[in-house]
């Protein structure tokens, strides 16, 4: 297939359904509203919809009844970046290319605009499943599984232990634990969450969460690896950084070409657990596979 033509096609389609969604449900005040706009339509892979797409395009489900967890997921993710960039966190002044948030909102407008994302992402899944728009109790599954991945067992968990690893010595373990919910965890919700909505029984869902979980490891493995040899022009993120906060990453503990085996290995085993859906699930085969030589 051409994972180009199909990421494009993907990625267009939820950036208009983004737009939509914040013209629709806009607060009353501007200044929240520019910054909401600014980070959550700033460009980006939409890595975290596509999947979700994905997943529902691979046990046979429509596009429109996974869009609304699509559009959810996103506005989690720019929440997550907003927060991860204040200066009590990671203080990072660029992202994508563009200056962070709070760099040109402020502070408090910035942490605003990440919780408002948070909510409105919630509510719009919410929304869909009480007008009928996609089935009530498969939105609520949904809902679940993403809030699970979202919430203090998942992501923010994740993004504890990484505070708390800055400038300690940790083993390989507690890396795989961090990166595993810091980022793990919603890329296999993104999956997961598509393939409840597109109609997916528990033996798919079980499938689909194994390939989330091992293809979201490696693709924080190869975020790691960017940090060290990415080129700021492409990544869109100033180098190194990682290193500057004394970050426990996986090249800071067993090196670059070690890492690079690992997310090689995750990757095959993400893939091999998607040999049940055959062709219908080749987009998901090809993403993983972009994982491996992607640049940003």
């Amino acid at each position: 297939m051409d994972l180009k033509a199909y990421l494009e096609e993907k990625r267009s389609l939820v950036d208009r359904a983004l737009k939509e969604a914040l013209s629709r449900h806009a607060g009353p005040s501007e200044e929240l509203n520019r910054a909401m706009s600014y980070s959550l339509l700033s460009g980006g892979k939409r890595l975290r919809p596509i999947l979700c797409l994905a997943g529902a395009e691979a046990v046979g489900g429509s596009l429109e009844s996974a869009l609304p967890a699509a559009l959810t997921l996103e506005m989690i993710h720019t929440y997550s970046l907003i927060h991860d960039d204040l200066p009590v966190m990671d203080d990072d002044d660029l992202r994508r290319g563009k200056p962070t948030n709070h760099m040109v909102f402020g502070e408090a407008t910035a942490i605003l605009a990440g919780d408002g994302l948070l909510t409105e992402g919630f509510g719009l899944l919410i929304r869909a499943g009480l007008e009928g728009r996609i089935d009530p109790g498969r939105a609520l599954a949904a809902m679940d599984v993403i809030a699970r991945a979202a919430g203090s067992q998942g992501m923010i968990s994740g993004q504890v232990l990484d505070l708390e690893a800055e400038g300690q010595e940790a083993d390989l373990e507690r890396v795989k634990f961090i990166h595993g919910h810091k980022s793990g965890k919603l890329i296999a919700a993104s999956v997961t969450s598509g393939g409840i909505l597109g109609g997916a029984d528990k033996e798919q869902i079980t499938s689909l969460n194994h390939y989330g979980q091992c293809a979201g490891l490696a693709f924080q493995i190869i975020d790691d690896i960017l940090d060290i040899e990415g080129d700021p022009e492409v990544t869109g993120k100033r180098g190194g950084m990682d290193q500057a906060h004394g970050k426990a990453t996986f090249p800071g503990i067993i090196g670059l070409e070690k890492s690079w085996t690992i997310a090689k290995d995750l990757v095959n085993n993400a893939t091999a657990s998607l040999v049940e859906f055959g062709s219908s699930a080749e987009p998901l085969h090809e993403i993983a596979g972009y994982f491996l030589t992607r640049q940003k």
